[in-house]
């Protein structure tokens, strides 16, 4: 037991940004066991963590525009999205870095979350949503808008182009709206709009992940400064540098050595074939 922890424990601070939310979103089903209601077979999330239509709820819960897009209601539901993040979120790191992952994950889930509260009370409905889907298919759509020729394997079909794929997925959405769960199929909608307007944005120079990657650095550097130590004002008495001396045995060992060739070419073609600065500089030495 403890080598399998020992392998997700590695699996989790070696994998990438895409392998870090499926591990978050398993750790918060798991959580949600918790809530579960056995009595009648279904999920009782607290209004804390599931996102509620309700406005006076909603107001006084507002960190439930995130916390909604981790829990699921549901094994089939979490399996479902977790093979669909799995499948967008590898294709989108084929094109783009992990800080822009998980900031079109966190954005476009909160998008989502506004367009079920603002639909539903228009609807004038009361429910509460749980469920990636809006920030899953935000991150499809993106990739799609992006590279949408891309030629994706499927197992059985073979070969189909990634267009295709998203588009089964969205008229799905759409044929189902009306006939069951339309919160879900709201913030699914709003989550793949949010996914296209991030590349429009990104291709005209406007990063919005950046948002969320600037918020976190700025955590991560607040929290992450060890202690500093008192202040202590130190005094310091600066002194002209000294010149070091030339050594006078390096200058004797060149002066001798220039000597020495000078005394050679004496030797070899006399005195007269020395130059003006080489007689010069013997008479000097000779002194």
């Amino acid at each position: 037991m403890s080598g399998i922890i020992d392998d997700l424990k590695m699996q989790y601070k070696l994998g990438g940004m895409a392998q870090r939310l499926i591990y978050w979103n398993v750790a918060c089903f798991l959580v949600s066991l918790l809530f579960y209601d056995f009595r009648v077979g279904i999920f009782d999330f607290p209004k804390w963590i599931a996102l509620s239509s309700d406005p006076s709820v909603f107001m006084t819960k507002p960190w439930t525009l995130l916390t909604y897009a981790f829990f699921h209601d549901g094994f089939g539901h979490i399996f479902f999205n977790m093979i669909v993040l799995n499948f967008s979120s590898t294709l989108f790191l084929t094109f783009f870095n992990q800080k822009q992952l998980l900031g079109l994950y966190i954005l476009s889930a909160i998008f989502a979350g506004f367009a079920f509260v603002l639909g539903y009370y228009f609807l004038g409905i009361s429910s509460s949503i749980v469920g990636a889907s809006g920030a899953i298919m935000a991150i499809l759509v993106a990739t799609t808008a992006y590279q949408p020729l891309m030629n994706v394997r499927l197992l059985i079909i073979g070969n189909v182009k990634l267009w295709h794929i998203t588009l089964v997925i969205l008229v799905i959405d759409l044929m189902q709206i009306r006939v069951d769960n339309t919160g879900g199929h709201i913030a699914h909608l709003a989550g793949a709009f949010f996914g296209y307007i991030f590349i429009v944005l990104l291709r005209n120079g406007t990063d919005f992940s950046k948002i969320v990657s600037n918020i976190i650095d700025f955590f991560v550097n607040l929290f992450g400064k060890s202690k500093s130590t008192p202040f202590k004002k130190v005094h310091k008495n600066y002194k002209k540098p000294v010149e070091k001396p030339t050594s006078k045995i390096i200058t004797k060992d060149k002066t001798q050595q220039q000597i020495d060739e000078i005394l050679d070419k004496i030797s070899r073609s006399g005195y007269d074939c020395l130059t003006k600065e080489e007689k010069e500089f013997l008479f000097k030495a000779g002194k």
